[in-house]
């Protein structure tokens, strides 16, 4: 095949007509079907479409090369000429959407632009909500969605599973909680029913145009929960502080790895002389801090290793002032280990004791390496020393049985000839 041909930019985009959807469902139907654990579908000229399964690429049919024609006929099928995404395509290079597959799953896709060339990819998103217990989420969850007001944030890399967090717990306050909870997301990714609270559910695009102005838009909707799919811009953030404020509980995630790298990210959203006063305002809002991370697991898959902060004086004291060397929110998040809040370097060695990860993988996904190094050190030790003891206890020779002892025999006093033998009453005094 000639590869040059491949990579050359459509010279007239207009001429790629679309192809029918059920073309594109059999051929996403095909790709999912093909392996399980199977996150998301790449589409990029030159390679094979590919799936990522458990974090690796691995290629459907390899001998099927794609061109930018082929990925651009199937991103119009996906489009279905909507005008919004037709322009954000043209405008800014890439798009975002939806795309349901019927009976099977959900994907949130993003069409863009590279070297010329169209490309995709497909985030499969799982069709059944998740629940707290599903995803194993530690018992301090169940703190976080008591609260009434504030802000409450999930972070983590893409494709970090916050979105599914934040899905499973929205689902819990589903089955208890009589609320109204209104979502601004881009797409909307879990359909939530009405069950004991009542959702509404707003599709960037579709049902609002942009997060400053949805968000402004939810506070007039008598919301008791909102959820805001990313917070962008420091206009949307502002919004967000002043809901939490006035009585409304905000979830929202961002693109950071820890507590106090989101601290310092929202601070950067802001100019330098608003510092004091964001400062003062997160530390009256912010209730509630997840950071995620998903790692490979032995035997296969991947495992969610989580850091948790909630809201004390100490956090609070921090948020205003700022971290030292004296007061930093790693030690402050440790020491509160108490009611539930841990470290990713607590989480993964809780992980790497019960066999779950390997050292190697413990190390990597660690923010503190030092410290995560000296605790991966003091585990193996226990571990070799419990190895030695179980084998020493499995070597060590049984006891003789102790020997039986005989009973010694009574002595008995032979009979005297003339029958019984009497013995003198002691209360008769002898004759004299």
């Amino acid at each position: 095949m000639n590869t040059e041909t491949q990579f050359k930019p459509d010279a007239d985009p207009a001429a790629v007509g679309s192809i029918p959807t059920t073309e594109l469902d059999q051929l996403l139907r095909d790709m999912i079907q093909s392996a399980d654990g199977i996150s998301d579908l790449l589409f990029v000229a030159g390679k094979p479409a590919q799936m990522e399964v458990h974090g690796h690429l691995k290629p459907f049919a390899p001998e099927t090369v794609l061109t930018s024609a082929r990925i651009e006929s199937l991103a119009k099928a996906i489009i279905n000429n909507n005008p919004r995404l037709i322009q954000d395509l043209a405008e800014t290079g890439s798009c975002d959407c939806s795309y349901s597959l019927r009976d099977v799953c959900r994907f949130r896709i993003n069409i863009f632009r590279q070297n010329g060339n169209h490309a995709m990819v497909l985030r499969r998103l799982q069709s059944q909500i998740p629940s707290m217990d599903s995803l194993q989420l530690a018992p301090v969850f169940r703190e976080i969605i008591k609260e009434k007001t504030g802000l409450i944030f999930v972070t983590g890399g893409t494709g970090s599973g916050k979105t599914t967090t934040l899905a499973a717990l929205l689902n819990e306050i589903n089955q208890t909680t009589e609320a109204h909870i209104v979502t601004l997301e881009d797409p909307i990714e879990f359909l939530h029913p009405h069950n004991q609270a009542t959702f509404s559910q707003r599709e960037l695009g579709r049902d609002f145009y942009n997060f400053p102005a949805g968000l402004r838009a939810a506070l007039r909707q008598a919301p008791k929960i909102i959820l805001v799919g990313e917070i962008r811009d420091r206009e949307t953030m502002e919004i967000a502080l002043t809901a939490g404020e006035t009585g409304h509980v905000v979830y929202s995630t961002l693109h950071t790895i820890s507590a106090g790298q989101t601290i310092n990210r929202i601070l950067g959203m802001f100019e330098r002389d608003e510092e004091q006063q964001v400062r003062a305002r997160l530390a009256e809002t912010v209730r509630y801090i997840v950071s995620q991370r998903l790692v490979p697991k032995l035997g296969g898959g991947r495992l969610l290793i989580t850091e948790l902060m909630g809201s004390s004086l100490r956090t609070r004291e921090v948020m205003m002032l700022g971290e030292t060397d004296t007061r930093r929110l790693s030690d402050i998040i440790e020491a509160g280990s108490t009611t539930g809040w841990h470290s990713f370097e607590q989480s993964l060695i809780k992980a790497f004791e019960q066999n779950l990860v390997t050292e190697e993988t413990a190390m990597l996904f660690s923010i503190n390496k030092s410290t995560m190094r000296q605790r991966l050190d003091l585990a193996t030790k226990r571990r070799d020393t419990n190895v030695i003891r179980h084998s020493l206890k499995m070597t060590e020779p049984e006891p003789p049985p102790a020997p039986v002892r005989k009973p010694m025999p009574v002595p008995t006093m032979p009979a005297p000839a003339g029958g019984e033998r009497k013995f003198p009453d002691p209360a008769k005094k002898p004759a004299a």
